[in-house]
């Protein structure tokens, strides 16, 4: 059987994401928002959580760890750089290594650049991409602890993976995205198609995501920093693509 996954709100802006092998039973959380949705959407499912897979060190993606660790007893997954303090880790992965979820198995990618720790979960067989705060629909995470140049790199590693991949992310600002990203491609068909899109979704109050990872590589600018149409727009023409993503990652900083 096929893996299910589902997502729900969390905090203000944030969502949880469960992934369930039903082979076996097990399901892991994307971060932990906070316990209380994720526990909800559990037992709404009839699922036992087995495992939490940690991207990052922020607050707004750990803070439900501890209660749904001494509730499920389940399994902590954290990033290796262990300069971030993050509690009840029990197994520490970098880039590369495979987690396995049941019979589910999650590829590690290291895409820093928002933070120094963040990881990405790719679910090849699953084809999903859990990029938290790396990639958003239509945009990128703001850059805190890395460098423009990497997190572009990290932005390269996603936009590689193939065009039938599922993108969940972090938050629910897809909306403020294509905002700014009109702004920049007022004529972009694909980015014209996906504001209606996210019009009506938020008009029934639905979630943005998951997004197509094809349709991300057409309509976010952020991930075609290296395309002459982009530098033009910005009137850059000629400057490296690492100068282009900085300048637009500051532009969405003030917008």
């Amino acid at each position: 059987m096929a893996a299910e996954i589902r997502t729900f709100p969390c905090l203000n802006d944030n969502f949880g994401h469960l992934i369930h092998d039903a082979d076996t039973l097990a399901t892991a959380s994307i971060d932990a928002p906070e316990a209380g949705p994720i526990v909800a959407a559990l037992e709404r499912e009839g699922w036992t959580l087995t495992d939490i897979l940690i991207t990052h060190h922020h607050g707004d993606h750990v803070g439900g760890v501890a209660e749904l660790k001494q509730k499920y007893g389940c399994r902590v997954v954290a990033p290796h750089d262990k300069t971030t303090k993050i509690a009840n880790a029990d197994l520490r992965v970098a880039n590369g290594d495979v987690v396995k979820v049941g019979g589910l198995l999650a590829r590690v990618l290291e895409t820093p650049g928002h933070t120094l720790d963040h990881v990405s979960y790719v679910f090849d067989g699953e084809k999903a991409l859990f990029a938290a705060d790396t990639l958003f629909s239509i945009g990128c995470g703001r850059v805190f602890e890395g460098t423009y140049p990497m997190m572009w790199d990290s932005l390269l590693k996603l936009r590689a993976l193939p065009d039938d991949f599922r993108l969940y992310c972090g938050h629910e600002y897809t909306a403020s995205n294509v905002k700014f990203a009109l702004t920049v491609e007022p004529d972009n068909a694909a980015l014209q198609a996906r504001a209606d899109e996210v019009s009506r979704l938020r008009a029934a109050n639905k979630p943005t995501i998951p997004s197509l990872l094809g349709e991300e590589k057409k309509a976010n600018v952020f991930l075609r920093a290296d395309d002459a149409v982009v530098a033009q727009k910005l009137h850059m023409q000629g400057a490296s693509a690492e100068e282009v993503f900085r300048e637009l990652r500051e532009r969405k900083n003030k917008s």
